[in-house]
Order: C-alpha cells, then structure tokens, then sequence
C-alpha cells in the first residue's frame, strides 16, 4: 500500500520538504537521474532527485493542497526535483478548484518561476492547464512570445499548452506554433509538436492531413512518425516514405 508520512501542522513549504525527505530512496534517484539526462551538457544538467515516485507525490500535493503561493514558490527554488514537481501539482490542484482571481495569480506565479519549470515532465504536467486552460479565453500571444524564447522549456510550454484548445476542437493555434518551431533542433520540441499533432488527428484525421499536406516534407521525423501514429497503416507507410 502507498503510504506517505502523516502531516498534522499547518501547511508549509518546511513541512513538505521534510515529508519529500522522509520518502528519499537513494537507488530510485540514481536511475532518475540518468532517465532525465542530468549528465554534463544534457538537458536536465545537474537537476537532483530524491528518488519519490509520482504517486507518492500526488499524494502529498492533495496533502498540502492548501500550501499558500507563496509557499509553493519556495519549492519552485529547490535544487531538488521533487520540491519542484511536488509543488507545481499543487498549484494545478489549486487551479482547478480556484475562481478568475486565483487562477491568475497562480498563472503569473508560474510564469515568474518558469526558469525552474525545467524538464520535460515538470512542463507537460502543467502547462496545458496552468497555461492552456487559462488562455482559453484570452489573447493567446503569450504562447507565440514563449516558442521565440531561446530557452528549450518556454518552447516545449507553448506548444504542449495547445493540448487544452485540442481538448475544445480548436486546433489552429497548435498547427501555428508547430510552423513557428518547424526547424527547432531539439527532440524534445520534436517529440512534442508530433505528439500534439498526433492529438489532433485523433479527433480531426481531415484537420491534421491537411496540415501535413503542407508540412509533412519539412517536419523533423521524430515529429512526423508521432503525428501519424494513429492514421491507418497505409496512410502512414505514405507520409514515412516521402
């Protein structure tokens, strides 16, 4: 049975912490930290873990649900992974349940702290809703301002947020997006755009065919085999032998 340590005081950023440390599993966290690449020059350099799994983090972030911002932002500062994780699922907890005001002071906070929103898990377990969800009915710029960032997180941000327009129907922000960073280098902004196309085409085969009309010659291939993955077999022995 997952079990995390009781908390009876207030919450506090203090509290998780010792909560986070209390579940360390030295074994866990050495195969974590090769899995999200924090050798010299890889993208997670020098990112530390405590080895928790995502369970038992969900379970103390509905714990600490009532963690005040400010609070959550201290954890955003850690050098620990965890810290960081942990409380960027509190404040999509908090999201969820908040009215206009709250979420926008949530929504501004992470922005502040988007510098510490670095790895591809930590971005893709909020931005669709901390982001997405809260530009649904707001000017959508922001997302454009993010992908011209040349920092690999901001543009993994703009383009997985579109995941909460696909959810609606709305797709031309992410097939705008995936023009703007059609040539980024980078595999996991290639892992990315494939794998909101692929959501797409999930609900629209014409909408996303379409677009690869146009594009399919110069999507990195990485983004391409994502995109196509749920057409029909012919269909994608077509666009992979172009």
């Amino acid at each position: 049975m997952l079990t995390v340590p009781f908390i009876s005081s207030m919450p506090s950023a203090a509290a998780l912490a010792d909560a986070l440390h209390a579940l360390a599993n030295p074994a866990r966290a050495a195969q974590l930290k090769r899995f999200f690449k924090t050798g010299p020059g890889q993208y997670g350099e020098g990112d530390q873990f405590l080895g928790l799994d995502l369970p038992q983090q969900r379970l103390l972030a509905r714990q600490f649900r009532e963690l005040p911002l400010a609070e959550g932002e201290q954890l955003l500062g850690s050098p620990w992974h965890e810290f960081r994780q942990t409380g960027l699922i509190i404040w999509t907890l908090q999201f969820a349940k908040a009215g206009p005001a709250g979420r926008q002071a949530i929504h501004e906070a992470y922005l502040r702290n988007r510098q510490r929103v670095n790895n591809w898990n930590l971005v893709d377990i909020t931005c669709p809703l901390l982001l997405g969800t809260y530009l649904m009915d707001k000017d959508r710029s922001l997302l454009y301002e993010l992908a011209a960032e040349d920092q690999l997180w901001s543009q993994r941000m703009s383009i997985v947020s579109t995941l909460a327009f696909i959810r609606k129907g709305q797709f031309a922000d992410t097939f705008a997006l995936a023009e703007q960073l059609l040539h980024h280098r980078h595999d996991l902004i290639h892992k990315a755009m494939g794998w909101m196309l692929r959501e797409v085409g999930k609900r629209s085969p014409e909408a996303l065919e379409e677009f690869l009309a146009d594009h399919a010659r110069q999507l990195p291939r990485t983004a391409l085999r994502y995109a196509i993955e749920k057409l029909d077999p012919v269909r994608r022995q077509l666009y992979m032998a172009r």
